[in-house]
């Protein structure tokens, strides 16, 4: 009798077990989503959207050079 209810209890504990491994869940999303681009005169334009932080940024870079500009331009309700 105590080996079947050692054996019940361990597969209760087991069952929970794969239960609670189950649950966890990782929730992988872009941070910034790309909305769209454009360009004019050597200068370049990208709009990008976080939707975590609700608010849409433009990157702007020139011609011949690294700099790369990003700022938030608009949150969004």
């Amino acid at each position: 009798m105590k080996r079947i209810a050692a054996l019940v209890l361990a597969a209760a504990a087991g069952g929970y077990a794969l239960h609670a491994l189950a649950q966890s869940r990782f929730d992988v999303r872009p941070t910034a989503a790309p909305i769209g681009t454009s360009s004019s005169n050597g200068i370049s334009f990208a709009w990008f959207y976080d939707p975590a932080e609700r608010t849409v940024y433009v990157c702007r870079a020139g011609s011949g050079g690294d700099a790369l500009e990003c700022k938030a331009r608009a949150q969004l309700p």
